[in-house]
């Protein structure tokens, strides 16, 4: 997933909370800030903004929406899931047990 945030602080504040939550396996940072230019309230805006990459499985995407749309300070945040066409066996088999809902005990 793909999620533009207000500022590097912001973005490392939700990828703790969706790891911590299971929601994601795993939140990278580019600290490096991206330019965006948007129409926002019909006029043309623009902003730096810093881009967090997430690891997480299609079934856990409601829940980790949900939880984005919480946590980020936007009114409408950026949050597009991107599929995974192939990746290494052991990565998307470590990615699926980090995003798997604790058994209750």
């Amino acid at each position: 997933m793909l999620v533009t945030c207000r500022s590097a602080k912001e973005a490392e504040r939700i990828a703790r909370g969706l790891v911590a939550a299971r929601l994601a396996a795993c939140g990278n940072i580019l600290r490096n800030p991206v330019r965006s230019i948007y129409r926002w309230k019909e006029k043309i805006e623009s902003a730096r903004e810093v881009l967090l990459v997430i690891k997480t499985s299609r079934r856990r995407f409601p829940e980790l929406q949900a939880a984005i749309k919480r946590l980020h300070s936007y009114e409408v945040p950026e949050i597009i899931a991107l599929p995974i066409a192939a990746g290494s066996r052991s990565y998307l088999s470590w990615l699926a047990k980090s995003v798997a809902p604790r058994k209750k005990r």
